[in-house]
């Protein structure tokens, strides 16, 4: 009995996904989907919070960014 395919919510608008070759944009459901995520990013809307001792080490250089 095979099993069912994995189903994923997308990031974005959280519709179901199924995580195969079926869908292209994975894990998003649609090619706007993954536009809309990728504007977040590139507005910095989203971040990876940092490391207070890392950005002291390896950002010397730069303006401290508050977020």
């Amino acid at each position: 009995m095979p099993k069912p395919p994995l189903t994923v919510d997308c990031p974005t608008c959280g519709a179901p996904v199924e995580w195969s070759e079926a869908s292209p944009n994975r894990p998003f459901c649609s090619d706007r989907c993954k536009l809309i995520d990728l504007g977040a990013w590139a507005a910095e809307e989203h971040a990876i919070p940092g490391n207070d001792v890392e950005d002291d080490l390896f950002s010397e250089d730069m303006p401290r960014r508050d977020h």
